[in-house]
């Protein structure tokens, strides 16, 4: 009888203790193991976020030039001004020779410079104004789903009742018979 209850517990490759234990607390070792193959997986996905397709040699040149105007023009105004500290002559006679530029080429240069960062700036707005009109599009959702919320309140009338709001209210102010609160409440009156 005790080699059979041993058999049932320790024998034929299995562990009962071990099995009821795992129902109740964690096997640490296959705890660790699971957390490793997550750790695994979110890296993958992680690193896999990062890499870029292959650009031509075409593309990337485009690209650096398309990065190039504004570092020019804030890299180019800082320039002027250390110009105009180190050899202020240099930098009057260079400013004379703006002065001649026409009116239509300053008008054509801001046209230009507009159009670049007006570019950037109307797809930021319109981005914008997309997420914006998604959440609009949203809140009588969110609006049904607060009411909805408010209603579950404990102190919502009707909240726990199963009858009508009216049966409910009326219900919330009668005493009900029970001897041990009207003894509580004698009680608490004489003291």
């Amino acid at each position: 009888m005790i080699s059979g209850i041993l058999t049932l517990l320790f024998g034929e490759g299995r562990n009962a203790l071990r099995e009821t234990a795992e129902v109740f607390r964690e096997n640490a070792e296959a705890g660790a193991e699971r957390s490793v193959s997550l750790h695994e997986q979110a890296m993958t996905q992680f690193g896999a976020e990062f890499l870029l397709p292959q650009k031509g040699m075409y593309d990337r040149f485009i690209d650096g030039l398309n990065r190039l105007p504004r570092p020019a023009l804030a890299l180019g105004t800082l320039a002027m001004f250390v110009a105009a500290m180190v050899d202020p002559l240099w930098f009057a006679e260079r400013m004379q020779g703006i002065a001649l530029v026409p009116e239509p080429l300053w008008w054509l240069l801001g046209v230009i410079v507009s159009f670049y960062f007006g570019a950037r700036h109307q797809a930021k707005v319109q981005d914008l104004q997309r997420e914006v009109a998604s959440t609009v599009l949203r809140a009588p959702q969110v609006v049904a789903n607060i009411s909805a919320l408010r209603e579950m309140r404990a102190d919502s009338p009707g909240a726990a009742g199963h009858g009508t709001d009216a049966e409910v209210a009326q219900s919330s102010v009668e005493h009900d018979a029970n001897p041990a609160l009207e003894d509580w409440r004698k009680l608490r009156r004489t003291s």
